[in-house]
């Protein structure tokens, strides 16, 4: 819902009759905040299925410039919602510290936090003036690593060049949490409405009961673009629709 504050999502879901969100920490109080997130959610009947970690350049700041204690107070936030999953982002390059002891620290927050999947995201090389630089450590692909849980971003797949499929593959019964959202492979993140670029967003979604998969989709697409609020609303919702046409019934589907 960016631009929109935290509140339009819990309504524009409930509208459009999603089955929850997924909260973005991020500079909105309401974000990081359990008490008015719970209120929201209690008020138009909308869970929160999903909490992301606040791991942008933009969120450094939130809550605490130690990346432990933004994922910490992340992992609490969805504790306080009964949200089953926390999505993170790999370390950047230069948390040194921070990666160095990444697999780890998620391993005691794992302890502490029994119930809550810690979903490693998936995300992509950076291409600036011709060159690649993988801003991550240690690399844009989690699977190389290993983790306990991960999260397919699809329109990552697509700025990263990489099959979305495979990569569901790879990460197997480990795939804990969908972003739904398609790509051109241009290069850069571009969050498309699924059905509008070349990512393999169909096959995917009707690929899921197959693979066992029990998690949440979420639709994650940028809608910063649009001219008005009925605009942002009809991407939403074909967005929805997409979702709920290539999904068996049973299947949960999240903003």
């Amino acid at each position: 819902m960016f631009p929109e504050p935290t509140s339009a999502a819990f309504a524009t879901a409930a509208a459009l009759g999603y089955d929850g969100v997924e909260v973005m920490v991020w500079t909105d109080a309401v974000s990081q905040d359990a008490g008015a997130l719970r209120g929201l959610s209690t008020h138009y009947r909308v869970p929160v299925r999903s909490v992301h970690a606040p791991c942008l350049l933009v969120t450094q700041r939130v809550w605490s410039p130690d990346p432990w204690e933004r994922l910490r107070r992340a992992a609490a936030l969805a504790d306080a919602l009964d949200a089953p999953t926390v999505v993170v982002h790999p370390p950047f390059s230069w948390q040194r510290d921070y990666a160095r002891g990444f697999p780890m620290g998620l391993d005691r927050l794992q302890e502490t936090y029994p119930r809550i999947s810690f979903a490693v995201e998936n995300m992509f090389p950076v291409r600036m003036a011709g060159r690649l630089f993988v801003p991550y450590s240690p690399g844009w692909d989690p699977t190389k690593a290993g983790f306990d849980a991960y999260t397919l971003d699809l329109s990552h797949c697509a700025a990263a060049r990489n099959d979305a499929l495979a990569m569901a593959d790879t990460m197997g019964p480990a795939m804990a949490h969908v972003h739904l959202g398609d790509g051109t492979g241009e290069g850069r993140d571009e969050h498309l409405v699924p059905g509008r670029g070349n990512q393999p967003c169909a096959q995917l979604l009707e690929s899921l009961a197959g693979r066992g998969y029990r998690g949440s989709i979420a639709v994650e697409v940028s809608t910063r673009k649009a001219a008005s609020r009925a605009e942002r609303e009809a991407d939403l919702a074909e967005a929805l629709a997409f979702a709920r046409t290539h999904l068996a019934a049973s299947s949960k589907v999240d903003a």
